[in-house]
């Protein structure tokens, strides 16, 4: 999926909305659990129930990784799915994938040949040859790990490096000799919200994916003001906070109508933030 492509769903939509399908097989209705395929069923619903307010779907990989090959079944009928009844939305693998080149060519193998996805979180840690095997692929992006939401992103990323910047902002601008605005996206942490004025200083025309609004604090209006570039720039994503708003039967209706939410909420905000929008 090109960015222009992306920009088209945005503006169609009125919506910047990513909807994480952390989906955990405890966490699910009752009614679905000796389904044969429980968590694609439960994904199918909030898809079907979703589609026209998000923009994107990022299933994350170690919820289906943990069940072994039944779970990895399941998040290749999700990803099916997605692609056969909904090809304009952008599906990302979050797999968190960065290693030495041969083992990161295998890894984008996996998620762009094999799965199809359109984007994959990678580690950025171990440098240019653990994500240049990524950008190989046409069409396809990188979502590179740069200022996380978590508590222990403090750990490292608020650090000085060798050229006395913090960490996360060496990876953005050693970065740009990689990818392009067009193949590169960035993982912002919504909890780091004020930050993301430096960061656009560095990367004023990427995608931004922001994690961590709802469950975790953070608050899209701050996203917005901070974060959102001319045209628009950013892609907020939301889980725990969407996905598991009812565990009963009724569950894709309750998804549905916290999506809409959030989704007049980024209209409104896209209203007054971008031209013309």
């Amino acid at each position: 999926m090109s960015s222009e492509q992306l920009y088209d769903q945005i503006r169609q939509k009125n919506s910047f909305l990513c909807i994480g399908l952390d989906t955990e097989i405890s966490k699910l209705p009752a009614h679905l659990i000796h389904a044969e395929y429980p968590l694609f069923e439960f994904n199918k619903k909030i898809i079907d129930s979703t589609y026209d307010l998000a923009v994107a779907y990022k299933p994350n990989v170690a919820f289906y990784e943990s069940l072994g090959a039944a779970g990895w079944l399941q998040l290749e009928k999700t990803v099916n799915y997605i692609r056969n009844n909904y090809p304009d939305v952008l599906v990302i693998a979050d797999a968190k994938r960065g290693d030495i080149g041969n083992t990161s060519k295998k890894y984008a193998e996996t998620f762009f040949k094999q799965l199809d996805c359109d984007a994959v979180t990678v580690a950025p840690y171990m440098g240019s040859d653990s994500v240049m095997p990524f950008l190989e692929y046409p069409g396809k992006w990188v979502i590179l790990l740069a200022l996380t939401s978590n508590q222990g992103a403090s750990d490292f990323q608020f650090h000085g490096s060798s050229v006395q910047k913090p960490l996360f902002e060496a990876v953005l601008y050693k970065s740009l000799e990689w990818g392009t605005p067009g193949n590169m996206m960035y993982v912002i942490g919504a909890t780091r919200a004020s930050m993301l004025v430096k960061v656009r200083e560095i990367v004023p025309d990427h995608f931004l994916l922001i994690p961590g609004v709802g469950a975790q604090g953070g608050d899209l209006a701050d996203v917005v003001k901070y974060g959102m570039n001319k045209r628009c720039g950013l892609l907020v994503n939301s889980s725990r906070a969407i996905i598991y708003a009812d565990s009963s039967v009724r569950y894709a209706e309750s998804a549905r109508q916290k999506a809409a939410e959030m989704q007049a909420q980024m209209a409104g905000l896209m209203k007054q933030t971008i031209p013309n929008s």
